[in-house]
């Protein structure tokens, strides 16, 4: 990260602390503290001052701080980092409240409380609304992990064989993954055969099958930054009820990602994704249709009914993914991540030549 990128999210971090009527903010999620120094370590915290920042680590990552760390000064800590913070703001004369991120662990918060002889405020998402928005830096970064993660799939494919598990498959496709130069961006997800009617499976023993579908929930990591991708594959022949689903989960993440741009209401979408799948007369999934992406895999913002006073804005980037469950019988998720643009939208995680468009879909040799 450079300088002035640096002093410009801090900058908006002490603009909404004004807001909010907080003179400091504790950083502490791991992302977020990325996110303001460029700092890719952890166990380490953000003060932000109305004059400074200061990145409080201490000396496993010291000379890591020192290289990547812009627009702050990085201090090494010999005791707590609760006890660093209370020396800063002690200094501090014009610091009276002091704002702790509200996602923080209650011994956190006690800890912070007992040692920082300040008022304490648990201030909710102040960094998590500003990465909400991504630079063409960000946008470019997940798009590569997207073309990261086709090409690892692309080449994991081929060695699918009936007896293989699914353990094995996503071995071999995080294998992949890091050949590549990225990481896997989150646990992967490989079902076989019914297990794929379990949202957030855990890949085991189930062994491919003839006929089997198939269903993967992927992504990379590429410089921090994540793609979450998911398609569904037939290894030999589809069912006619497969098929439907299939086209009627197709016909609803098109008609959803048809909705997207500036000034939409998040829970608009989610509303016509469900209409298309009721309509069709299948399964309407229980999930939600969609997330933010960047640093992490869910963030702001969220496509749901409880989103009413939200609203699309340029730079959000989001996955639209909805799915078709019967416990035990059948899952079929399809899942992409779309940039809002200035006048409307741009899937990210589609690339001739390399992704698998969800406009057919694709069936598997039997091996």
């Amino acid at each position: 990260m450079n300088l002035a990128t640096a002093k410009k999210r801090i900058e908006a971090v002490r603009l909404q602390l004004k807001k909010q009527k907080l003179h400091a903010l504790i950083v502490i999620s791991v992302e977020n503290v990325r996110y303001l120094t460029g700092f890719k370590g952890h166990d380490s915290w953000v003060l932000i001052l109305p004059d400074r920042a200061i990145l409080i680590t201490d000396s496993r990552y010291t000379e890591q701080a020192r290289s990547e760390c812009a627009g702050c000064k990085v201090f090494e800590r010999k005791g707590a980092l609760t006890k660093a913070v209370a020396d800063f703001v002690q200094k501090a004369k014009r610091v009276r409240s002091v704002g702790i991120e509200d996602e923080c662990s209650i011994a956190i918060l006690q800890a912070v409380k007992k040692t920082v002889k300040r008022k304490i405020v648990p201030a909710k998402a102040i960094v998590e609304n500003l990465r909400a928005v991504k630079t063409k830096e960000e946008i470019k970064a997940i798009e590569t992990a997207a073309k990261i993660a086709w090409k690892a799939l692309r080449q994991t494919l081929p060695l699918l064989r009936a007896g293989m598990t699914e353990i094995e498959m996503t071995a071999a496709l995080e294998f992949h993954m890091k050949q590549l130069g990225a990481v896997p961006g989150f646990d992967t997800i490989i079902c076989f055969g019914p297990n794929a009617s379990r949202n957030h499976h855990q890949p085991g023993k189930r062994k491919l099958r003839k006929n089997d579908t198939i269903l993967i929930d992927f992504g990379c990591r590429y410089n921090g930054y994540i793609s979450d991708i998911t398609r569904c594959f037939v290894f030999g022949k589809p069912t006619p009820y497969y098929k439907k689903v299939y086209e009627a989960v197709k016909e609803a993440q098109q008609a959803a990602i048809d909705m997207i741009k500036p000034g939409v209401c998040l829970a608009d979408v989610d509303v016509v994704c469900r209409k298309v799948l009721a309509k069709r007369k299948v399964a309407v999934y229980g999930h939600g249709t969609g997330h933010g992406l960047g640093l992490q895999v869910h963030e702001n913002p969220r496509i749901s009914a409880l989103a009413k006073k939200d609203f699309f804005r340029p730079g959000h980037v989001i996955t639209v993914e909805p799915g078709s469950y019967i416990s035990g019988k059948i899952g079929v998720r399809i899942e992409d991540d779309v940039l809002v643009t200035e006048t409307g939208h741009k899937i990210l995680s589609r690339n001739k030549g390399v992704c698998f468009d969800p406009a057919k879909m694709p069936i598997l040799k039997n091996k």
